[in-house]
């Protein structure tokens, strides 16, 4: 039957050294079981050492990804990555609302794991505006729970308190993960998901100290995305994707010479 293959689809830039991005959602859904398809919203040169140099696509062209695919196919469920600026979170807010893509998983890329601001203030203002409120579940990092809950958090009750703002905001699910940018004597990574209904999971995993995890936020609100697209509930997604992108950081790849990727083949 036409269609009947579980489709799922990612709206992101495209890292041409494959650990983030584009490509680490793409073989996330592969690994997964699902059909990944995207839309670009930017190329960004670099490798192992840093990103060098980035070119945001036309927002015409964003456009007509999004018919293309409309017309043709039926996905699931669909995730957000790298949205570069303003013009660019608009066209994505426009067209997400025009067609029927899914359950929305908001990967909100604001601040880098390390703490440091990739979107402009306008940008930021306005997927807090146009795509927060269209969000089946939100994953952010400790450094941009923080940010979009204006607020520090030093502990649990924290994490909970911003989780709130951030259903508040009209994210349905919110995936918040816990603090490890400060390794002294860190063992684990404690991370919140506070669920539609009001329940509270909190998922632990040990700590692993490697620089190979880029594309772990990727990987994270990919798998999630699949397994939505697979029919599991939010908790149920959540939960694996939390398993297995562990797995995948604990088993390094030999990729690299400086920040390489996580080992994709333990997502499968």
């Amino acid at each position: 039957m036409i269609n009947s293959y579980p489709q799922v689809m990612t709206i992101a830039g495209s890292d041409c050294d494959g650990s983030a991005g584009m490509q680490a959602d793409m073989n996330t859904f592969f690994a997964r079981k699902t059909y990944g398809i995207s839309v670009m919203t930017a190329c960004v040169a670099g490798n192992s050492y840093g990103i060098h140099a980035a070119q945001p696509l036309t927002t015409d062209f964003i456009d007509a990804e999004f018919k293309g695919i409309a017309d043709d196919f039926k996905v699931l469920a669909t995730k957000t990555g790298m949205l570069t600026d303003s013009p660019t979170i608009d066209v994505v807010a426009k067209n997400y609302r025009q067609y029927d893509f899914g359950p929305l998983i908001l990967d909100p890329v604001i601040i880098t794991k390390h703490g440091a601001m990739l979107l402009e203030q306008s940008a930021y203002e306005t997927l807090k505006e146009q795509l927060i409120p269209l969000a089946h579940v939100i994953t952010p990092n400790f450094f941009e729970l923080q940010k979009l809950a204006d607020m520090t958090i030093n502990d649990e009750a924290d994490m909970l308190t911003a989780a709130k703002k951030l259903q508040a905001m009209g994210a349905k699910n919110v995936m918040a993960k816990g603090a490890h940018h400060e390794t002294d004597g860190l063992t684990e990574v404690k991370d919140l998901l506070l669920l539609e209904s009001g329940e509270t999971v909190w998922l632990s995993a040990p700590y692993h100290d490697t620089e190979h995890i880029n594309g772990t936020g990727d990987a994270l609100s990919a798998c999630i995305t699949a397994e939505i697209a697979k029919g599991q509930p939010v908790k149920t997604a959540v939960m694996t994707a939390k398993t297995l992108v562990n797995k995948a950081i604990e088993n390094e790849l030999a990729v690299g010479h400086k920040y390489g990727p996580i080992n994709i083949w333990e997502l499968a």
